[in-house]
């Protein structure tokens, strides 16, 4: 199976919970495509969990250190230069 980019397994994932929540299917495909979206549920949750360790690595303090704290706007305020007069 070819690599799912996150924003098709999204998509793919919203048109499955549309399709149930319909329940014009038979059970079978229901069951079917359920199944697919639990896959698609779990990749999209790996896909998170890898970025969001991709994010804290890059997170640094001023000394060099990496150090794990949740990112704010100011975060990226602060390493804007600021504008000359």
């Amino acid at each position: 199976m070819a690599v799912l980019k996150f924003e098709e397994a999204m998509a793919r994932l919203e048109t499955i919970v549309s399709e149930l929540e319909k329940g014009d299917l038979p059970l079978d495909q229901s069951l079917k495509i359920f199944e697919e979206g639990v896959k698609l549920s779990k990749t999209c949750l790996k896909m998170l969990d890898d970025a969001e360790r991709k994010v804290e690595v890059l997170i640094q303090d001023k000394d060099g250190k990496k150090r794990l704290r949740a990112y704010t706007f100011d975060d990226e305020e602060a390493d804007e230069p600021s504008p000359s007069a």
